[in-house]
């Protein structure tokens, strides 16, 4: 029988002497979860750390990540890659056990955490990507996506609201394989939390749609053991997730830190460590474990065989099924099809060729058509602005739940009538209607629209979570301006490098009457500084398709498309092939008949303000000023390109004049002499009459340029 409490204690002295080493951390998270992790990791977590990527183990999310050293200990304890050395360069540099836990960078770790109630969102969209997976592919006899998403949380995630996102879409989506482990200890930085945290926590989850189990004694492994046997049966009864209140003390076993806010994020000290040993009967030295325990917490055998039962019946479902074995192991891989290219080809060639005047968000809608007919893994939603956004195709039927049982509603799905843009006019009845998708066996057809309502951060974040457990690529859409909801999941995406993709509409004052609090005016520039996240704003069809198929081939980064209410005409371009590079000569000044006068200048532009330096070039070339017109629908596209390239596009003598209707800063770094921008809020009136205010015209592009030259 393995001694349980020793178990627990080797992560208490792990967490104390890491932190005491690195003189930085929080050590009382870990102490105090320690008798949960025993439970959880020991008994019904199903893992191998021999292969910490085989497709069907159980998820762990840790929401409360600075409780890091809980997760390391773990890790290294049961067998996973980190060797004590990792657990000794805790908070080092270039260490597998940075301060919070980062996916890709330790064994074993499924995200990245640290902004508290990310995590629990995470482990939202993961055992959803888990709910739909199984739907499609599982067969009668044939189950081989079956496993359960574990998340450890505190009070802070709890306190902040996107938890309350999260809690409500896990209910309404019956997430029965989700369990919740809260650890409730009543600390936070500041102190006990009774002051200002005073929610009824098992009411609030019942209201959600979950089941709660406790609040029970956290510290009693045995106790918490059983909540998950009984959960994981609940769960499988009534398809509910469930959420185990865990009454723990924070820092259990230092004599004078426990219970105690100092126990939160700060070492306990030499003399406290000492203390603390003898208090839990602990005589080791730091950083030694005694090989009984190791025994007991070694799970490299049982790993093993966990994950051979289910190769065996990997093994036999691909015999039977070899079609569906073989696509599901591609879109866990994260592999676009085999015909993508052709599919990106056609697509982009299509748009060229129809030529059409519409708004870039309808231009996305009609890439969408194609790719998301071609890639069943493409999971889209909107927050609440479907018929705005446009992110519903006909391939893409809304994502719903049987009210009974909670299971995936297959094959024949309720539909609304068409939603056009809010602009367009409405069908005569709004009745929902059966749509029966035709079935190209083997997969079995599910809904791959989600209304995810108005939560913007949830729904970047359960995007963030889908990802990470693999076999679907999301993208979500909402107006630009609510971008800042969505930041910190968007900077999680591009630190994690994954690929998730944000479709943002009315990007700017081009949406009108909707006024200032709508219109988009630093957003562009501020998600253009998030490292490793691209970022597009297309000025016409092709432009847009090519957006969407760069954003699917980036497999290590998440991207950004900021789209148009407003129309735009099309852009005549004789070649295709530079706009994946992020910015392209799309007209020279032999286009308006300056065949033999020299450039005198190259303006910059994006978006629907294309066609505005298009004009304007038209105008200047009236007064025999020969000027380039450059398109520039991703400056982090263009910005990765070689010197070479940059300096074909933008040759180094010839002044440049950027045109977006947005903040000028960013601009200047192209070494621009003037920016045709607005460093001010808008104002609410129809855009035809704003973009006149505010100089959104040709005639001031063209006198911008002349002034510059005049200089």
């Amino acid at each position: 029988m393995a001694n349980k409490a020793l178990m627990a204690n080797a992560i208490r002295a792990l967490a104390m002497d890491a932190v005491q080493q690195a003189n930085s951390g929080h050590p009382g998270a870990p102490m105090g979860m320690a008798d949960m992790a025993v439970a959880l990791w020991s008994e019904h977590l199903r893992y191998n750390p021999a292969n910490p990527h085989w497709f069907d183990r159980d998820r762990f999310v840790l929401s409360n990540g600075h409780a890091s050293m809980m997760l390391y200990s773990v890790l290294h304890l049961t067998g996973y890659d980190l060797p004590m050395s990792e657990i000794k360069n805790f908070r080092q540099l270039h260490s597998k056990t940075p301060g919070h836990p980062e996916i890709d960078v330790t064994p074993g770790v499924e995200t990245t955490t640290g902004p508290l109630g990310q995590g629990i969102t995470n482990a939202v969209g993961m055992a959803l990507a888990e709910k739909l997976l199984a739907a499609e592919f599982n067969r009668k006899g044939h189950t081989i996506v079956d496993h359960h998403t574990y998340a450890f949380l505190g009070d802070g995630c709890m306190m902040e609201g996107i938890s309350h996102e999260a809690a409500g879409l896990a209910g309404a989506w019956r997430l029965g394989k989700l369990i919740a482990l809260y650890d409730d200890n009543g600390i936070s930085i500041d102190g006990q939390v009774k002051p200002w945290f005073i929610d009824n926590t098992r009411e609030r989850f019942e209201a959600h749609g979950w089941n709660v189990i406790g609040p029970l004694d956290g510290n009693d492994e045995k106790d918490v053991s059983k909540a998950i046997a009984k959960a994981k049966k609940n769960g499988a009864d009534d398809n509910k997730p469930t959420l185990i209140i865990c009454k723990t003390i924070i820092g259990k076993g230092s004599p004078h830190r426990q219970g105690t806010a100092k126990a939160h994020g700060e070492a306990l000290g030499a003399e406290e460590i000492k203390l603390t040993r003898e208090a839990l009967h602990w005589p080791y030295p730091a950083f030694e474990i005694p090989k009984e325990v190791y025994d007991d917490w070694n799970h490299k055998a049982a790993g093993a065989e966990v994950e051979a039962d289910w190769n065996n019946r990997f093994a036999a479902y691909a015999a039977a099924f070899p079609a569906l074995a073989s696509e599901f192991t591609r879109r866990m891989k994260g592999e676009l099809p085999k015909d993508f290219n052709q599919t990106a080809f056609d697509t982009v060639v299509a748009a060229h060729t129809k030529a059409e005047t519409v708004a870039s968000r309808k231009a996305s809608q009609l890439a969408l058509e194609s790719f998301t007919a071609a890639l069943p893994e493409m999971l889209g939603g909107s927050a609440d602005l479907t018929g705005s956004n446009l992110t519903n195709t006909k391939s893409t039927p809304p994502l719903r739940f049987d009210p009974k049982t909670g299971a995936v509603v297959l094959g024949a799905i309720p539909q609304p009538a068409k939603q056009g843009a809010e602009d367009e006019a409405k069908p005569a009845s709004a009745a929902d209607s059966v749509v029966t998708v035709a079935s190209a066996e083997p997969l079995n057809i599910i809904g791959r629209h989600i209304n995810y309502g108005v939560r913007e951060f949830g729904m970047a974040a359960v995007m963030n979570g889908v990802t990470a457990h693999g076999g679907y690529i999301p993208y979500g859409g909402t107006f630009l301006t609510f971008s800042d909801y969505s930041r910190n999941a968007i900077r999680m995406a591009a630190l994690m490098k994954r690929r998730v993709i944000h479709v943002f509409t009315h990007d700017s004052i081009g949406l009108g009457e909707d006024g200032p609090t709508h219109q988009s005016i630093e957003h562009a520039w501020s998600l253009r500084l998030i490292p490793n996240l691209d970022v597009w704003r297309p000025g016409d069809t092709a432009e847009t398709a090519v957006a969407w198929a760069v954003a699917l081939q980036n497999a290590t980064r998440p991207t950004a498309l900021l789209l148009s209410r407003q129309n735009i005409a099309y852009a005549p371009k004789t070649d295709l092939g530079d706009i994946s590079r992020g910015a392209y000569v799309v007209s020279e000044p032999e286009a308006v008949g300056m065949k033999n006068k020299k450039t005198a200048a190259v303006i910059i532009a994006t978006g629907s303000e294309v066609q505005l330096a298009l004009a304007a070039q038209k105008l200047l070339a009236a007064k025999k000023i020969a000027v380039r017109v450059v398109s520039m629908p991703s400056t982090t596209t263009f910005d990765r390109q070689d010197v070479a390239y940059k300096k074909d596009v933008l040759p180094k003598k010839l002044p440049r004049i950027a045109v977006e209707m947005g903040v000028t800063a960013g601009w200047w770094k192209y070494g621009c002499a003037a920016v045709v921008g607005i460093d001010t809020f808008g104002e609410s009136a129809p855009a035809p009459e704003l973009f006149k205010y505010f100089g959104f015209t040709a005639e001031n592009v063209a006198a911008t340029v002349e002034a510059v030259l005049k200089r």
